[in-house]
C-alpha cells in the first residue's frame, strides 16, 4: 500500500472531512480513501432502456407483437394551456 501525504488543505476542509467521516461512521482516513476511490473510478457503462428490456423478455421466451396498421394519420398532441 502506498502513503500520500496531504500538505496545505485549508482547514475548514479538513473540518468538513472529519464532519463527513464521522457521519459515515468511519476514519477521516477511510472517508479520504473512499472520496479518492469514487473519484477515480470508472463510471458504470450506460444501458439502454431497450436492450434491457429485450434482454429480460428473451430470457422468458420472446414476446411477439402484432401492430395494427395505422389508418389515421397522427395528430399533435393537444395540451393543456
Amino acid at each position: 500500500m502506498a502513503a500520500l501525504s496531504i500538505r496545505n488543505l485549508e482547514e475548514g476542509v479538513r473540518e468538513r472531512l472529519r464532519i463527513r467521516a464521522a457521519r459515515h461512521g468511519r476514519s477521516m482516513e477511510a472517508e479520504i480513501r473512499s472520496i479518492l476511490t469514487n473519484a477515480v473510478s470508472e463510471p458504470a457503462p450506460e444501458r439502454e432502456l431497450f436492450t434491457d428490456l429485450l434482454s429480460r423478455f428473451t430470457e422468458l421466451g420472446g414476446v411477439d407483437l402484432t401492430l395494427p396498421e395505422r389508418t389515421a394519420r397522427a395528430r399533435a398532441a393537444e395540451l393543456p394551456g
